[in-house]
């Protein structure tokens, strides 16, 4: 079984791209049976790296934005 996903990474849930980032890994340390399924799995892994590191960022994004906003408050 592949860890391999057709779903397109862009639509992913910060939890899904890592629940499947994990599954890639731990397929990419087994060994693949050809050297194009490692490529594809890595391209893949890599993908879903940014897709978890995008929502990450999003996230510090959100909570600094909080933050600044309860200082403001706090300062007024």
């Amino acid at each position: 079984m592949s860890a391999l996903n057709d779903t397109p990474v862009e639509t992913l849930s910060f939890e899904a791209a890592r629940d499947e980032l994990v599954k890639v890994v731990a397929e990419l340390e087994q060994g693949s049976p050809t050297l194009e399924h490692s490529l594809a799995l890595w391209e893949r892994g890599e993908a879903l790296a940014a897709r978890c590191e995008e929502w990450l960022l999003g996230a510090k994004r959100r909570l600094d934005a909080a933050r600044s906003a309860a200082s403001d408050e706090a300062e007024a």
